[in-house]
């Protein structure tokens, strides 16, 4: 065993380091290791075809877009014979991943909607209810639902959390890393806990939606007539079958009376709606669940292209200054000037025959724009954390010792930067989503492509009824879009103060508008 020892000073902290490879430190004291592993290991064994599902969805959207860039790069470039090339590979390669999660989220759950059913119809009209779980009332089943998936997702989002906390007791290398001090403060940061739960909460919304919803978005809104609904006929005393379709022709809520179906309450076929029901009758929780799981892959495809560009060139303005420093800078100032609307319009026209334009309903190409038209932002944020770090005095030794410029800053530089890039990048997701949830609700070819579920469209679709009973319609989903943009501040707020709590908020923004400038 190799350890070494480090003291600041006689009454400072003392520091060991434990040179071994990883899993020589695991195998000398496996406990600790082979216990969180066996909780995680049955976690993932009860829900392992959602963590598979999920896992796909963002792998093909994030080699779809890796081989959109090449194939929109080769169309620009006249070479169209490689062009249809990426276009077949990525057309192969995405089906077979496409095919793969779905053969995953067909494999029966612990919490899936077939173990814990919610939907049935009555007997007769005294009850009792059929095909729901353990003859339950659906609203019953359903909360159970929902309960145990939140409590579940809470509880492997904490045991996450847990095998870091493992890995920094026992097996790493340095008993103490900055990381830790800015763990610890974050752990006692009430208003930034709060955005963490806000962000685990629609993660969850995300990634168990079909499981969340009474219904499903296939069922209920893609294709309701191919979906059929039973329930208790009075009039015919029997039970009578229809398609969803017809169900929610009848079940639509577009005022008063028999023309409002409201939250928490059943429409005329037994069908139990937690949010009441959409204009056309469609289920509106399911309808949230499927817009939250398109609305968080844009967003996160949007902010981490706009991350990347902007940490990269914030380094390389700042290494470098002078000439490239002011050719980025001019580029930044020529594409903010740009309103971005307009820029998200004129390239959706553009695209809008390109096979981009179908890829996650239209939701890729927006991450796209929104990608290449939001990093001048973020770039001005870190610029001028990463002009600081660009000139201290253990840069100037990295370069004494012969080191390249891309190792300096990549070793040396991101690091001071990835912090800074957390905040603001958490921060400006919010700006994402209310622009996705403002081009939905504008319509028109822009947004995401219906029938797929998107928050600005049912705020849309219920602007003409929010002084009446139908009121749940737009103020649901606009209440959602608020608490998730609350939430992502909350949480950049947080990093920002565990990351230097000395610094106040109004004294940091100064800052780095300043380094922008």
């Amino acid at each position: 065993m190799s350890t070494n020892t480090a003291s600041e000073t006689e009454t400072g902290p003392r520091f060991e380091y434990d040179d071994r490879p990883l899993w020589s430190r695991v195998v000398d004291d496996p406990g600790p290791a082979l216990r969180w592993l066996a909780v995680m290991a049955a976690l993932i064994a009860v829900e392992f075809g959602a963590f598979v599902g999920a896992i796909l969805t963002v792998l093909d959207a994030v080699f779809i877009g890796v081989t959109a860039i090449f194939d929109v790069l080769f169309g620009l470039l006249g070479l169209g014979g490689l062009s249809a090339g990426v276009v077949n590979f990525q057309s192969s390669v995405s089906g077979a991943i496409t095919g793969v999660r779905d053969a995953a989220e067909g494999l029966p759950t612990l919490l899936s909607r077939e173990t814990i059913p919610n939907q049935g119809h009555m007997a007769s009209a005294d009850g009792p209810w059929v095909d729901t779980f353990l003859g339950w009332e659906p609203a019953l089943a359903w909360a159970f639902r929902v309960l145990l998936i939140v409590a579940y997702s809470l509880f492997a989002f904490y045991w996450v959390f847990r095998g870091w906390l493992v890995f920094r007791e026992h097996y790493r290398q340095a008993d103490w890393t900055p990381s830790d001090d800015i763990v610890d403060r974050l752990r006692d940061h009430r208003w930034g806990q709060f955005g963490i739960f806000v962000l685990a909460l629609f993660l969850i919304m995300a990634l168990f939606g079909p499981a969340l919803g009474p219904t499903t978005v296939a069922g209920n809104i893609q294709s309701p007539y191919s979906t059929e609904v039973k329930h208790f006929d009075e009039e015919a005393g029997e039970v009578v079958t229809i398609t969803a379709g017809a169900a929610n022709f009848d079940s639509k809520s577009k005022g008063a009376g028999s023309q409002n179906v409201g939250p928490m309450t059943y429409d005329n076929f037994e069908r139990f709606h937690p949010f009441g029901t959409l204009p056309n009758g469609r289920d509106l929780f399911t309808f949230m669940m499927g817009g939250a799981r398109i609305t968080l892959i844009v967003a996160g495809l949007a902010i981490g292209l706009s991350a990347l560009i902007a940490g990269g060139l914030a380094m390389v303005s700042a290494y470098y200054t002078g000439v490239i420093d002011l050719g980025i800078l001019t580029t930044a100032d020529g594409i903010v000037s740009v309103p971005r609307l307009l820029l998200l319009i004129m390239i959706s026209a553009v695209f809008a025959n390109h096979w981009i334009a179908s890829v996650l309903d239209g939701g890729f190409l927006l991450a796209l724009i929104f990608g290449f038209t939001g990093w001048p932002f973020l770039w001005r944020a870190v610029r001028g954390p990463a002009l600081q770090v660009a000139q201290e005095e253990w840069i100037d030794a990295a370069e004494s010792f012969g080191q390249g410029s891309r190792t300096i800053m990549r070793k040396h530089m991101f690091p001071y930067i990835t912090g800074y890039l957390l905040v603001y990048a958490s921060m400006s997701t919010g700006g994402i989503i209310v622009g996705l949830a403002a081009l939905s609700f504008l319509g028109n070819g822009l947004g995401i492509t219906p029938p797929t579920p998107a928050w600005g469209r049912a705020v849309s679709l219920g602007q003409s009824y929010v002084s009446g009973p139908s009121w749940h319609i737009s103020f649901i989903p606009g209440a959602m879009i608020v608490v998730l943009v609350t939430g992502l501040n909350a949480f950049g707020d947080g990093i920002r103060d565990a990351i230097d709590p000395e610094t106040e908020s109004d004294e940091g923004e100064e800052a780095a508008a300043g380094g922008g400038a």
